[in-house]
This record gives C-alpha cells, structure tokens and sequence, in this order.
C-alpha cells in the first residue's frame, strides 16, 4: 500500500507563505545591508539638492580596524579610506564636545556612537572624526545623530609623541540626522 501524495497546492497555504515572508524579508534586508557595506566598504557616491554631490560614508565601517595608537602610518589606514582624502563626504554620527556646553562650537569630535563606539577596551583615535567649522562659522551641536557634511581630511598626525588623529573634517554643515 503506498501512501498518495499531497499535491503541493494543498501543503502550502496562505498563513505559511505570511508567515515566511514575515522572517525572510527583514533577514534577507539585513543580510543585504550587511553585504553593501562590506561590498563598498561603506563608502557611496551621493547626490541631493541640498548637499550636491557627496560621498556618504558609514562611519562605523571607516573607524573599524586595527591601528597602533603610538606608532601608525599612513600606510596603516585601509586603502579605501586613504583615497577619501579631501572629497566631500557626509557623515553621520554623535558629536563628542569633551566635556565643553552645547551650543554654538568651531570644534568637536565625529564618533559613530558615543556609547556603543568602543566595547573592545578604550576608545581608539580612528573612531573619531575630528571637526573643525570652516572660517567665520559656527557648529550648531545637537544630541543623538547628526549629519556632517564637509571636506575630509585622511592621514596620521602624530600629536605629544602618539597618534593624534586619523581623520579630519572641515565642517560646512551639521543638522539632526532623521
């Protein structure tokens, strides 16, 4: 006696298609954002009306390797990142201020999160983005995310006989990221 098979319209319904549409999809969203960004090691050409053309880069991607915070080199800084050097990009972050009031700024640090950046001891200096208003403007400072867009600056500057910074930004403008 052999058993009659199911014809497959009867084995699958409605509320199991629902049902894997509703894992797959934001699975398959993440597994897709997951693999652009390692693609383009976050790196993208954009363009609004706003902001013109830009590179947007994920700032989480561009701080995450291994620098020596003593000795480092220009070489030490990934190729993809060496090449961003003076291209306008946008970058979105949290504005680190040192301890300084919110307010009206010339200068402040550009970090992915500033409570999520550095699970893996301390805090190293490619994590941050150090920004620096253009001539005769001020930096309006935000909490959360912000934008920033402006001229990136790549290289090692060595400062007190260690590395001082990794990036650089002069900022042309800031506003709460939505």
């Amino acid at each position: 006696m052999t058993a009659a098979k199911v014809p497959l319209s009867e084995r699958i319904n409605l509320r199991m298609l629902i049902f894997f549409a509703v894992i797959l999809i934001p699975t398959g969203y993440v597994v897709y954002l997951f693999a652009d960004t390692w693609r383009t090691h976050g790196i993208w050409d954009a363009k609004d009306e706003r902001f013109g053309s830009y590179k947007k880069v994920d700032l989480k991607a561009m701080s995450m390797f291994q620098l020596n915070q003593m000795a480092a080199t220009d070489a030490d800084i990934p190729p993809e990142y060496r090449a961003l050097d003076g291209k306008r990009v946008m970058l979105v972050g949290e504005q680190y201020l040192g301890g300084r009031s919110r307010g009206p700024q010339l200068e402040f640090d550009l970090v992915y999160s500033i409570a999520k950046c550095c699970f893996q001891g301390p805090p190293q200096i490619q994590h941050f983005v150090k920004c620096r208003a253009l001539p005769g403007k001020n930096i309006e400072t935000y909490m959360g995310l912000v934008k920033a867009v402006g001229t990136l600056h790549v290289g090692v500057q060595i400062e007190n006989g260690r590395v001082g910074s990794v990036y650089r930004m002069d900022v042309e403008s800031v506003e709460p990221a939505q």
